[in-house]
C-alpha cells in the first residue's frame, strides 16, 4: 500500500476542524485508510541516523497514511482532503470539467517513429494555477507517488510537467537516434547527448533505475516544442528549459505511455486534484494530440459514466439491510453520486474520472460497506447449513508429511518453478517430450516452466544443505502442473511425493523401505492383482537396471530408483542418491 505523508496541521487547515490523533485514527479507519504513523521530520533522522544529524531539522508533525494502492484520488494532500470533507459532508463532490482555452489549443504531434519505443502520449494545460512552496511539493510528490504504483516505475507511463509560458507550441512527439539527441536536462548546467546522459544517470540512484526501458531501443522517445526545444526525453528525464517553480502560471502536462489507459488515468488524476488551484476551481484546458494516422483527440477526456445497482443484492453481500435513499446517501459520501430509481429497488450510480478503481458492481459494494460503516455491520451466522471439513488430499497429505517425517526424513518445500533444463537436460530428457506449463515472458531463467516434477527441486536442496552431515534423506509433497488442454485453463494440477536418500551409498534400500511403508499406511497389500508391485523400468533420470515402475492394480503411480550419476553431476552433487516419486492422488 502507497504512504503518503501530510502535515497535520495543514491537513486540518484544509478539513476546517482540528482533530486528536485518536480522533483522526478513527477518521482515518471509517474513510477505509489507515493512520500508520505520527511522526516529524527531525523524529525520523534521529532514528535512522542519530540525534546528533538531526540539529535544525523540521519537528513539524506529520501523518504518515496508507491508502489502497488503487485509490489514485488520495495519494496527496489535495485528494485525501477533498475526500474525508465529501465524506463528512462537508463538501459536495466536486465537477470536472474541460475547457477549450481563449486563445490558440495547444496541440502535440505523435510521429510514427514512436511506435519503436513508446506509441501513445496524452496531455492537458492546468491554466492560471497558483503553487506555493507547499501545493509545488505535493504537485512533485504526487508524480512519483504515480510513477511508483499505477505508472509501474515510469514502464507503462511517463509524467512530464512544463512551465508553458517557457515554450511555444505545437509540440512534437518523436523518437530518434539517441546519438541525435541533446539537450540541457533538468537541474544540470550543460548539453549532455542521449548517450552521455544514459551514462551520467548510471550512477544515479533514483534514475538508473529507469533507463533499462529504453537504453537497448534503436531509437529514444524526445518532446520537442516548435522552436526545437526539448521538453523531455521519456522516461528518464525533463528538460531544464521548461521547469517548473512555485511562479509557474501556467502547466503543460504530457504523458507518454506504452498503455494508453493507464496514461489517460494517469493524466487524469493529475489535473483533477491540481484544477483546485487554477483560477477556474476544477477545470481543465483542453489539449490536441494529432495520432500517426491524422487522428484528433482531445485530452483529457474526464470521462463520467454510470452504473446501475441492485440495493437488494448490495445489502445481501455486504450483510446490511437499508433503503435505496440510505444506500445512495452513503455511496454520495464515497463521491459517487446516486440517486434512487423510480422502482425503488435499483440504483444509478455515477463513476467520477477520479474513481478509476471502480471496475465492477462489487467495488461499489465495498464503497456502501465503507460509508456504513464496517464496525455497524452486525456479525451474524451464517444461513447456510453445512459442516466444515478438510479438503481430502490435503488431509491425506498432512498425514503422510507426519509418518514420513516420523521415519526420518526431513521435508523440504521448493519453487513450483523452475528452469526448462531442470526439468528436461538435467534429467536426461528433451524439453519438448515434457507436457510442461511454459512461462510467456520469464523474468530469470530460473523461472522459465512449471514443475513437472519434484525431483529437482529436492536436488538443490542437497545441493545448498552439502555441509549437512550424511546421509541427507529429503522428501516433498506438492504440487507439479501439466498441460491438459481437456481442462478449462489449459492445465491441471498433480499431489506427488518425492522423497531422496543421499549418501556415501545410494541407500536403494532406504528408498524402497520408505515406499513399503507409505503403502502400508495407505492399506495396499503387496500383490500384483490387487495391490502394488514394482517392475523393471527404463528411464534416463536413473542408472540402467537399477529403476523400478511401482503398479498398483494395474496403474503405474511412479518410480524409484538409483539416479543416474549424469543426473547427479548436473546437479553439482558429487555421492549416490536414490529417489521415489509417486502421484498420492490415485489413493482417493
Amino acid at each position: 500500500m502507497p504512504t503518503v505523508a501530510v502535515k497535520r496541521d495543514e491537513l486540518f487547515q484544509l478539513l476546517g476542524k482540528t482533530y486528536t490523533d485518536e480522533e483522526f485514527d478513527q477518521l482515518c479507519f471509517d474513510f477505509g485508510v489507515e493512520l500508520d504513523e505520527i511522526t516529524s521530520e527531525k523524529e525520523q533522522i534521529e532514528r535512522e541516523q542519530g540525534k546528533d544529524k538531526a540539529s535544525g531539522a523540521s519537528d513539524v508533525v506529520e501523518y504518515k497514511i496508507d491508502v489502497p494502492a488503487n485509490r489514485y484520488d488520495i495519494l496527496c494532500i489535495e485528494g485525501i482532503s477533498r475526500g474525508l470533507l465529501v465524506f463528512l459532508e462537508k463538501l459536495k463532490a466536486p465537477r470536472y470539467t474541460t475547457v477549450e482555452p481563449s486563445g490558440e489549443k495547444q496541440r502535440l504531434t505523435i510521429l510514427p517513429s514512436t511506435g519503436q519505443v513508446r506509441p501513445h502520449a496524452v496531455a492537458a494545460v492546468l491554466r492560471n494555477i497558483t503553487f506555493n512552496q507547499e501545493r509545488y511539493k505535493s504537485f512533485i510528490d504526487l508524480q512519483e507517488k504515480l510513477h511508483q504504483n499505477l505508472c509501474r516505475r515510469r514502464s507503462l507511463v511517463a509524467i512530464g510537467t512544463h512551465d508553458l509560458d517557457t515554450l511555444k507550441g505545437p509540440f512534437t512527439y518523436d523518437a530518434k537516434p539517441p546519438a541525435d539527441i541533446k539537450f540541457q536536462p533538468l537541474n544540470q548546467t550543460k548539453e549532455f547527448t542521449a548517450p552521455e546522459l544514459m551514462e551520467l544517470y548510471s550512477k544515479d540512484a533514483h534514475l538508473k533505475q529507469y533507463l533499462p526501458i529504453i537504453q537497448d531501443k534503436p531509437v529514444y522517445p524526445v518532446i520537442y516544442d516548435s522552436n526545437k526545444v526539448v521538453l523531455s526525453m521519456p522516461p528518464v528525464i525533463n528538460g531544464n528549459h521548461s521547469k517548473i517553480t512555485v511562479n509557474t502560471r501556467n502547466v503543460f502536462i504530457e504523458c507518454t505511455a506504452t498503455d494508453l489507459h493507464k496514461a489517460k488515468t494517469t493524466l487524469d488524476t493529475i489535473v483533477t486534484m491540481f484544477s483546485v488551484y487554477c483560477e477556474k476551481q476544477f477545470t481543465v484546458e483542453a489539449a490536441e494530440v494529432i495520432q500517426p494516422d491524422g487522428t484528433k483527440i482531445n485530452y483529457p477526456s474526464l470521462p463520467y459514466r454510470f452504473e446501475e445497482v441492485n440495493v437488494e443484492r448490495i445489502n445481501k453481500q455486504v450483510g446490511i439491510n437499508i433503503t435505496a435513499e440510505q444506500m445512495a446517501k452513503y455511496l454520495t459520501k464515497m463521491c459517487l453520486v446516486t440517486e434512487p430509481l423510480k422502482d425503488g429497488k435499483n440504483l444509478k450510480v455515477e463513476i467520477p474520472p477520479t474513481r478509476a478503481d471502480i471496475l465492477h458492481a462489487c467495488d461499489i459494494m465495498e464503497d456502501v460497506a465503507i460509508g456504513y460503516g464496517f464496525n455497524n455491520i452486525k456479525k451474524t451466522i451464517p444461513d447456510t447449513n453445512c459442516i466444515a471439513n478438510q479438503f481430502p488430499l490435503n488431509k491425506l497429505t498432512d498425514l503422510l508429511r507426519q509418518e514420513i517425517a516420523g521415519a526420518g526424513f526431513t521435508e523440504a518445500l521448493t519453487f513450483a518453478l523452475c528452469s526448462k533444463d531442470d526439468i528436461a537436460g538435467k534429467l536426461g530428457k528433451k524439453i519438448e517430450d515434457i507436457p510442461a506449463v511454459h512461462i510467456a515472458n520469464p523474468k530469470t531463467l530460473e523461472f522459465q516452466v512449471a514443475r513437472t516434477t519434484l525431483l529437482p527441486g529436492v536436488l538443490k536442496t542437497v545441493y545448498n544443505n552439502q555441509n549437512m552431515p550424511l546421509p541427507l534423506k529429503l522428501f516433498e509433497i506438492s504440487d507439479v502442473v501439466y498441460q491438459d488442454p481437456t481442462k478449462d485453463v489449459g492445465s491441471r494440477n498433480e499431489r506427488r511425493l518425492c522423497a531422496i536418500h543421499y549418501n556415501k551409498t545410494s541407500g536403494f534400500e532406504v528408498i524402497h523401505g520408505l515406499l513399503d511403508r507409505v503403502m502400508k499406511l495407505l492399506e495396499i497389500p503387496y500383490d500384483k492383482n490387487n495391490g502394488y508391485y514394482i517392475k523393471a523400468s527404463d528411464d534416463s533420470t536413473y542408472f540402467p537396471g537399477r529403476c523400478a515402475e511401482i503398479i498398483v492394480k494395474g496403474q503405474s503411480i511412479g518410480r524409484l530408483g538409483t539416479l543416474h550419476p549424469d543426473v547427479i553431476t548436473k546437479f553439482d552433487l558429487n555421492q549416490p542418491c536414490s529417489a521415489v516419486e509417486i502421484n498420492i492422488e490415485y489413493f482417493l
